[in-house]
Order: C-alpha cells, then structure tokens, then sequence
C-alpha cells in the first residue's frame, strides 16, 4: 500500500520551476496556466468522477431489479432462483465501487492536495520574489504571503469540487435522464424540465454569485491587511495611546466586511428557496406520473421504486450542486483576488542575456543620472559622480537630497529614468541582479533581520562560512558577547537564539551590529554603509570604527552619515542637495568654503548654532 502512496504522492512535483512564460491575468487563465502542469492527473479525475456517478445510479438500478425479483419470487426459492445475480451485484458493489471510490480519494489526497496546491503556491511565490522592491513596498508583507498560500487552496478546492461534486452530479443527472426516459418518455420529460428549470436558475443566479464572492473576498482582504498593519505596528499604537482609534478602524474594516458577507449570504438564501421550490413541484410531478404509469402497466413496482430513488437522490445531489456552485465561485473570487496580487507585472528583470558581474577593480560610474520615482521631478537630476577603484567617498546632505536613493540606484533596486551607471566598465543593467548585490556589501541605518537564529541572519551574508569566520565576524562587529548571553522563550542560547520578527528582539544597536558582522563575512569588494553606526553609543562606535577601517581596506566605499565627524576621514565627501552635487572636497577642502553647505552644517553639529543663539540672545 505504501508503494501505491509513493506513485500517486510523486506525480506532481511541487516544486517545478516557474515556466518563462509568464503568469497570464484573468481567473480561467490563471488557473489554465497551471492545470496544463498537471494535467493528466486531472483528466483521471475526470474519469474517475464520471465512473464513480454512473456507479451511483447503478447501484438504484439494483434496487429496482431487487425489487422486481422479489415480486417475481417465493422467499423459498428467491436466493436459488437468483444467486448469479445476486452475486454479481455484490462484486460489483464491493469491487468496481471501491476501485472508484478508492482511485479518487488517491487522487484527490495523495496527488492533487500534497502536489497541485503546493505547486500553485510555490510558483506563485517564485513570481512574488522576482518582483522589484517597489512592490513590497507598496503592499502588506502579511497581505501578500496570504495571497500566495491562498492561491494554492483555492485553485486546488476549486478543481476537487468542480471534478469530484460537479461533474460527478452532472454526469448522475445525465445517466438519470436517459435511463428514466427509457422507461417512460413523459418521466423523461419532466426529468429534462427539471434540469432546465435548475440550469436557468443557475444562470441568473450564478454571476451575481460571482461577483457578490469576489466582493466579499476584497473585503477579507482589507480586513486582514488591517489586522496585520496594526499588528506589525504594534509598538507605534502603544507608544502613541492609539488602542482605540485602531480598534475603531479595525471595526469599520470588519462592519465593511459583514456587509458584503451579509449580501453574499443574502443572494444564498434566496437560490435556496427558489431550488427549494423547484424540487418540491418535480418530485412531487414524478411521482404522480410514475405511479400513473405503474397504474396503467407501463412500468414495474421495480421501476417504480428505482425512478423514486433517483429523483430523491437526485434533488439532494441538485441541491449540493448549488451549493457547490456557491463554493466554487466563493473559490474562484479568492483566487482572482489573489491573482490580482500575484501577478503584476515585474518591472524589473534581468536583460535578455545577462551576465554574472565580477568585479576586478571596483570602479563606480553615475554618468547623467535622472530619478524621479516616476514624479514630475525632484530626487535625483542629472547627476554625475566618478568613484575610482578603493576611493572611500561619503555622502553628506540635508534629509531628501538623495544620498539613499543613489545607493539604491546602484543596487538596482530601480532603473534610471536616463543616464547610467556602471561598475569596472559594466552597465549595472546588463549584468544579473543577483551577481550584482553579491557583489555589494550594505549595513543600513534599520538592519532587518530574519525571524531566524543568530546564526541564520549572520550566516546570510556567506553561507558557506565556518563556525570560526562567524565568530571572527561577530567579534570583529564587538557582537559576540551580547549575542553569548541571549536565550528566546524556546530556551535556545546564544547563536541559536532566534532574533524575533525582524529582529524585534534586539535593540537598535544590536541590530546594527548582527548586520556590520554579516557584511564582514560577506566581505564583497564594494561596500556601501547607510549610517550604519547611527544606533550604536559613542564608546561602542568608537570600538567598531577600527574594525570598520579594515573592511574598508582595498575596497570602494560610499559611506552615508548624518553624523559628519564618523565620515570626516574619507578619502572624498560628496555633499547633496536637491538631487545634485553641490559640493566635493576632502573634509579639510569644504571646511575652508565658509559659506557653502558642507562648512553649514559642520557648524551646526559641532554647536556653532548654540553659540550663535547665545549671542543674539
């Protein structure tokens, strides 16, 4: 049995890479685009569901013939004059059912929910994590790994019920049509009115279904994002007393929620009285014509008793079909609300045709640089800027002049609007994203860390790093006895410890100094710091910089700081305004233009502006 698991268990693959080509929008061909990788599984199930439906209705048909045999028989001799067919409705019932009923619960539990869902899913993740980071900016990062683990539950849900209920139900009211019109033409008649009367309801009411779904489904959506805002901002809305206004958003997302529910739910009750009503009158005008003809001779107490099953099999199965509709469609709004997410297009790929960048030199090239984040101006305006190979430059201006937003450009996190930049002679456009941030070493102002362990977030920068290069680092960044003294909730200690949610665990200089000992290890020829000891004290900085100067050795360096005394010794400070240079000079160079920006702002951070006050005071 455990071989027959392992077959159908391997038929998918759940971890099939994305195709090239890329997702199409639009639900169908949302969920097309993955069936065709899947395909033959689904075809068997569409056999299997058929076969299990005609199985159903014969199983009636024995009924009726039973019937028959015993008015035709003596309790005496009813098993002698009828032990063939007996035993062959037996096997039939114990061997053909169970091999169909067995088939698709294989296909249904061991193919399609551990494969179909997880290759929806894990497809759908690849296609997330090629976007750009605009993307996650712009968006909830709760809202979007939902999205993606819902995408798999609802196309996966969504063809078990159209596949094992559906069609099962379709093909049962199908077998039934024909096999009661054989038996009399007029219950035939009413059987086809009956599913008449049911499509047209189906067709009135089904596309307001659809829409009432995805309705609802958006409403979730905004509830839930609600949720994970307030809970991913949890320290704001306590430090700021904020409980009630969040509580009172939160139950103006979840009021818009119900109202839709309540409109969803509204349309349900509805088609359920109508359905209700329909199969009432049917059954009620079958019956009566069937026993008019069992009256008249036309058909058999058997007949009778088989056609009376049928029909109250079949409005039990049309009533599910409804609500399976309902389901559907409840599934098919999920997941086009899902799609909507999922598959934007990525506004940032690699060339057709890029390369692995290596850096042989570490030359820096921004030649006519312009980047508006799509605005009409503003950030950065035709700027040029030439780093030589190990120059150690700073970046110094007022906030918003777009020191940040040049070192992003260099990542590649956006493309410039004109201009380009370039590394030992290589437009950062035609080389791989990947090889070119491995190729970048970056401490932030706000270190994220991974909801993983100290070792993990370390680790990040070099993988394949041994034990002692990571305890090297972590004592190189002054990490290593703050991180021997951490113990989580779980009890586990030092590197193993985990760092909570993006590191909400360690204080800001903790942080600060897990990312200075990743970049260590890392040890990438080009190296850029974002105020990357702003959260450290003045002693612990101190201690840091020495070890930072070596880092720096032999590699270029754009350095960012508020704080000028920490980038005062670089080799050249570059100072901002307005997306433009205004200014470029050693710290001793600037310091001598008295009235421009750089000297302006030594002044005010070495107390030039107290003594000013002080004087027109």
């Amino acid at each position: 049995m455990s071989a027959l698991f392992r077959l159908f268990e391997s038929w998918i693959d759940p971890f099939r890479p994305l195709p090239e080509a890329p997702i199409p929008r639009g639900g169908l061909a949302f969920l097309m685009f993955f069936l065709k990788q899947a395909r033959w599984p689904f075809f068997l199930m569409l056999f299997a569901g058929g076969l299990t439906a005609f199985v159903e209705v014969t199983l009636f048909s024995f009924l009726g013939k039973i019937v028959d045999l015993l008015d035709s028989s003596t309790p005496e001799t009813f098993f002698a004059d009828h032990a063939w067919i007996l035993v062959g409705m037996a096997v039939f019932v114990v061997v053909v059912r169970v091999a169909a009923n067995t088939l698709m619960a294989l296909l249904e539990e061991q193919t399609i929910v551990p494969g179909f869902f997880n290759l929806v899913r894990w497809q759908a993740h690849q296609q997330v994590m090629r976007q750009s980071l605009s993307y996650f900016q712009d968006d909830l990062a709760g809202r979007l790994s939902q999205k993606v683990l819902q995408s798999g539950l609802s196309a996966g849900d969504f063809m078990v019920n159209l596949l094992q209920v559906v069609w099962f139900i379709v093909v049962y009211a199908l077998t039934t049509l024909v096999l009661v019109a054989d038996l009399d033409l007029w219950l035939g008649a009413i059987v086809c009115l009956w599913l008449g009367c049911f499509s047209l309801t189906a067709w009135i009411f089904v596309p307001r279904v659809r829409g009432a779904a995805k309705e609802t489904a958006n409403a979730y959506s905004g509830a839930s994002g609600r949720l994970v805002d307030t809970y991913s901002n949890i320290q704001s809305v306590k430090l700021f007393g904020s409980l009630s206004e969040e509580n009172r958003g939160a139950r103006s997302a979840f009021l818009h929620f119900i109202g839709k529910l309540m409109a969803f739910t509204r349309l349900l009750t509805t088609i359920r009285m109508v359905m209700s009503l329909i199969n009432g009158v049917m059954i009620v005008a079958i019956t009566a014509v069937a026993l008019i003809a069992w009256q008249k001779g036309g058909i058999s107490t058997g007949h009778v008793a088989f056609t009376l099953s049928l029909i109250l099999r079949l409005s039990i199965l049309l009533n599910r079909l409804f609500n399976q509709l309902n389901g559907l469609f409840r599934n098919f709004g999920t997941l086009q609300d899902s799609m909507e997410a999922i598959v934007k297009p990525v506004t940032l790929t690699d060339k057709a045709g890029a390369t692995a960048l290596t850096v042989s030199k570490g030359a820096v090239d921004f030649q006519g640089i312009k980047f508006h984040y799509g605005k009409q101006g503003g950030v950065i305006d035709h700027l040029d800027l030439s780093i030589k190979p190990g120059e150690r430059v700073g970046l110094v201006g007022p906030s918003g002049a777009g020191k940040t937003t040049l070192t992003s450009l260099l990542l590649r996190f956006f493309d410039v609007e004109a201009g380009r930049i370039s590394i030992d002679g290589h437009d950062v456009r035609s080389v791989t994203q990947e090889s070119l941030r491995k190729s970048i070493g970056m401490v932030t102002q706000d270190p994220s860390l991974l909801h993983r362990s100290i070792r993990e977030n370390i680790l990040y920068g070099r993988p394949d790093a041994s034990e002692a290069d990571l305890y090297q680092s972590a004592r190189r960044a002054h990490a290593l006895d703050f991180i021997e003294a951490l113990e989580d909730k779980s009890g586990r200690k030092g590197f193993d410890a985990y760092a909570g949610e993006r590191g909400v665990k360690l204080s800001g200089g903790q942080r600060q100094r897990i990312a200075i000992a990743r970049v260590l290890l890392k040890n990438a020829p080009i190296l850029v710091l974002d105020e990357a000891t702003s959260a450290l004290d003045s002693e612990v900085e101190a201690a840091i910089q020495e070890n930072l100067q070596q880092l720096m050795a032999g590699k270029t360096v754009i350095a960012i700081a508020h704080r000028l005394s920490t980038i005062a010794a670089l080799d050249r400070l570059v100072v901002m305004d307005g997306g433009r240079i205004v200014q470029e000079g050693t710290h001793e160079q600037l310091l001598r233009d008295e009235a421009g920006l750089y000297a302006q702002l030594w002044r005010r951070q070495s107390g030039g502006f107290l003594r000013a006050e002080v004087l027109d005071g």
